[in-house]
């Protein structure tokens, strides 16, 4: 597939993002951040922009070494602990493949660091290419954050930064350990050694009558193989890495929406089968008739089943909705056949009263009719939730799970609790 292909296809999946009309407006208010990196990710794309972010503890020398290679001093260094409190972007160059554009990020181990490690995290997934500088053999939080990066599948090049101070013995051993050590994340030729910002030259003079003067001179950064790796990276990938890390971006995103529209539908899903079930509830309770009583049950729970399909966006008829609870039902007939029982013999009870029983079998056949309808509805929720799939295990092992989940006597005691306010509600 060409680059303008795989470009193409990039935008395509941010402006689909931009425009789901299935996120409610309130759960696009609460990822309001991440569409604007979505607009931000596009505005990059059509500019041809290329980032680079730098990751790793705090003074490891990361602002080094992107000064390093642009070849100024850009990007703030100190002494002192986490000088970079925020992301900050610098231009460095334009090549065929694109602007290329370098972003220094607080460390990872800085103070408040769960922030800024999440939002330097954030700043990766954004990035299109990532260097992740250490200065030594790497500590347990700087391999579980490589790991993480690891996972994100952006292209990552390891920095083996300050190796001015290691021998050649030293510096051979400690490659040697990175990798064994990082043989399933990082490729040998990902792991580069630099000297951004090496140690000072001592140099000795030695004057006409033999007096010696020390003094220390500047040693200039060492980061060539750096930027010759990135070079390459870019000469063989260019603008494929922006539309990669587009569409890595778009698939998170997306698995995100997805997952609050499955949680509104479930908010929504919950509001509907309470709803239902307080009137199937009632409606049985205060009628006399048992066939009736059966009559009305079945409708008002192929209503609910109809009602939930269009809460997920997958429209059943009438008469899908019967056979969608016929097989619950028949489940239930199975898992519940003691409650079934009560409610057969509140309704020879009703039937015998002539209705002057109403309230003393509400809590008999009305509660079971509210319970019953409860179950069908998260029976049926799981389903069209799943695609209109009972999945592996089969409608009986979803629906057993449903009733293990369910404090029943709690259940049973407020649903006779609402059928009562309801019906004294009505009558008032």
């Amino acid at each position: 597939m060409s680059t303008d292909s795989h470009l193409d296809q990039a935008r395509d999946s941010l402006t689909l993002l931009l425009q789901d009309t299935r996120l409610p407006p309130e759960a696009r208010a609460e990822l309001a951040a991440d569409f604007g990196q979505v607009q931000a990710m596009l505005d990059k794309l059509e500019h041809g922009h290329i980032h680079i972010a730098v990751l790793g503890r705090v003074s490891v020398g990361k602002s080094s070494v992107l000064n390093a290679l642009i070849g100024e001093h850009r990007f703030s260094t100190s002494a002192l602990h986490g000088e970079t409190r925020q992301n900050k972007m610098a231009h460095w160059d334009e090549q065929e493949s694109g602007s290329l554009f370098l972003i220094d990020t607080p460390g990872i181990n800085e103070i408040d660091g769960e922030a800024r490690e999440r939002m330097a995290r954030e700043v990766s997934q954004r990035a299109d290419l990532v260097l992740f500088v250490i200065d030594g053999d790497m500590t347990d939080s700087e391999y579980t954050a490589l790991l993480d990066l690891a996972h994100e599948h952006r292209p990552l090049l390891l920095v083996l930064n300050k190796c001015d101070r290691y021998s050649v013995a030293q510096r051979e051993q400690l490659r040697t350990s990175l990798l064994a050590r990082l043989e399933q994340i990082i490729p040998p030729g990902n792991l580069i050694e630099v000297s951004a910002d090496p140690a000072p030259r001592i140099v000795i003079e030695v004057d006409a009558d033999g007096r010696e003067t020390e003094s220390e001179r500047p040693a200039p950064p060492n980061v060539t193989a750096l930027k010759d790796r990135i070079w390459e990276i870019l000469e063989a990938e260019g603008k494929t890495l922006a539309a990669l890390n587009a569409s890595l971006f778009a698939g998170d995103l997306s698995d995100k929406v997805g997952a609050r529209v499955m949680a509104a539908r479930r908010q929504l899903g919950e509001i509907v089968i309470d709803n239902y079930s307080l009137a199937k509830g009632v409606a049985v309770a205060i009628n006399p008739v048992p066939l009736v009583d059966l009559a009305a049950a079945l409708a008002v729970d192929i209503s609910m089943v109809a009602h939930l399909s269009r809460v997920y966006g997958l429209p059943m008829t009438r008469s899908q909705s019967g056979t969608l609870i016929k097989t619950i039902s028949g489940q239930l007939l199975i898992l519940m056949g003691a409650t079934w029982l009560v409610h057969l013999v509140a309704s020879v009870l009703k039937a015998g009263s002539g209705g002057l029983s109403t309230l003393l079998t509400v809590g008999a056949q009305g509660t079971v009719a509210y319970y019953s309808t409860y179950v069908v509805g998260r029976a049926a929720e799981q389903y069209l939730a799943a695609g209109c799939s009972w999945g592996e295990d089969g409608p009986k092992r979803v629906i057993r799970n449903i009733l293990d989940s369910i404090d029943r006597d709690s259940m049973l005691a407020r649903a006779r609790s609402d059928i009562l306010a309801r019906i004294r509600t009505s009558r008032a």
